[in-house]
């Protein structure tokens, strides 16, 4: 594998680095008291890639198991326990484990801890992710709308949802 081809073609460099306080708001507040943090969106990362720091409550929260065919999807557990699922089984995650999931792989999030939580999204290429997470919250707040618009919505948001394992599927090899 080799470095992709340069993007910038200046000699000098410049000076275009961006800075985020810690304590910076959240640039979105659900109806439940979680938060995301727009780190670094698509945009303003001209497309390479998505950041995200998601907060959690201690209520259970989290999207069940699902797949995106245009995104790979990477958490870093900065806080507490948060469950994820990794197309086989849940996994306990605790601070600085990390996940990474190509697209098409299967996966999902929860925190089911009973305390807060927080980790790291990151996103490639940088898809704009914001207005999911924004759909979301309206429906929070103003109730789900019809089959129809959602199904509309999670195509547009690539996001293809999966029945939750009764079991983890079987993964080959010899019977005993």
């Amino acid at each position: 594998m080799s470095y992709p081809e340069p993007r910038y073609h200046g000699a000098t460099g410049e000076a275009s680095a961006t800075f985020r306080s810690a304590d910076h708001p959240p640039e979105l507040t659900y109806p439940s008291g979680n938060t995301a943090h727009y780190l670094a969106t698509g945009a303003a990362t001209e497309g390479t890639y998505g950041l995200y720091r998601w907060v959690m409550g201690p209520e259970p929260s989290g999207p069940g198991p699902h797949f995106h065919r245009t995104i790979t999807e990477s958490f870093y557990i900065l806080t507490g326990r948060i469950r994820i699922f990794d197309g086989s089984a849940w996994r306990d995650c605790r601070p600085g484990d990390f996940v990474h999931v190509p697209m098409g792989g299967i996966h999902g999030f929860r925190n089911e801890s009973g305390e807060p939580a927080s980790m790291l999204l990151h996103f490639a290429p940088g898809a704009p992710r914001e207005g999911y997470f924004e759909g979301l919250a309206e429906w929070g707040r103003n109730g789900r709308p019809s089959d129809e618009e959602v199904a509309d919505f999670y195509l547009r948001h690539d996001n293809v949802w999966l029945p939750e394992p009764s079991e983890p599927p079987a993964t080959g090899g010899a019977v005993r």
